[in-house]
């Protein structure tokens, strides 16, 4: 995983730097993306040239860096923050809200939910809640974490038939998430997540024979019955909020029709 430098480093120009060498983007790429020149990039990146505000967020713009960074990018040019981050439950974000709530109750039967940032559930529909029925308490105990309750021992983890391929899915996917936003709070939870113990593999788990899924499926057991989901996430397009930028709403997908037959019967 890439270490970020600290916004403590003095002025933007080390962020930058840090951001271009990330994308693997030369010096030159940037200039012809930005419509600058690789002279004027060299001299902010090493704090020769202080660049203006519009610079700051079209350079932010080309490297794809998240909306809290460029936040972070504009302080440490001595700009205010551009992008403001509203809380949820404030009345500016109602629609949205609404919205949310409306397009995951309609995905019924089938599970959905909506997490931040750090995975932390902000929504979760009907069939979510059937999924995680029989969990320990203590992890449902607000805020509830997706993470935690997929891979904790006392969560969805016995239950879950192919684990361990589950499991790399889903740490691969916080490993790519640290390489995108610099959070220690996210790094944190990934090394508490990855500590939890996995069980030995249990041939007895495997379908006798390969299914053909167009993608990996996440195979869980529920009273009983083996039921197989495809993960969907989407987030919102060019988001004006940090908060709103750092939703992503997660469906599941019934994998078979026998999946789909049972959230039918259970979710009627």
């Amino acid at each position: 995983m890439t270490t970020h430098p600290s916004t403590a480093d003095r002025g933007v120009g080390p962020l930058l730097r840090a951001w271009r060498e990330q994308r693997r983007v030369s010096q030159l790429e940037l200039a012809l993306r930005a419509d600058s020149s690789a002279r004027h990039i060299s001299f902010v990146e090493t704090g020769r040239s202080r660049p203006s505000e519009e610079m700051v967020l079209r350079l932010a713009e080309h490297l794809d860096v998240p909306v809290r960074e460029r936040n972070a990018l504009l302080l440490a040019a001595g700009y205010a923050p551009r992008y403001p981050e509203t809380p949820l439950d404030d009345p500016a974000l109602g629609a949205l809200r609404e919205g949310i709530e409306r397009l995951i109750g309609g995905y019924e039967p089938y599970p959905a939910l909506v997490v931040d940032a750090l995975y932390n559930v902000v929504a979760a529909n009907r069939g979510i809640m059937a999924l995680v029925d029989g969990v320990a308490e203590a992890l449902l105990e607000p805020p509830l974490n997706a993470m935690r309750l997929a891979l904790h021992p006392q969560g969805l983890a016995p239950r879950i038939r192919n684990l361990r391929a589950w499991r790399g899915h889903l740490l691969e996917q916080m490993e790519r998430q640290i390489a995108l936003h610099r959070s220690e709070p996210l790094r944190a939870l990934y090394e508490e997540v990855a500590a939890y113990p996995v069980p030995e593999a249990d041939p007895a788990e495997e379908p006798a024979e390969p299914v053909p899924y167009f993608a990996l499926p996440l195979r869980i057991e529920h009273e009983g019955r083996t039921l197989s989901f495809i993960s969907s996430i989407s987030t919102f397009n060019t988001p004006m909020d940090v908060t709103v930028a750092e939703l992503a709403i997660e469906t599941l997908l019934p994998a078979d029709p026998a999946t789909v037959k049972y959230l039918q019967s259970l979710l009627p």
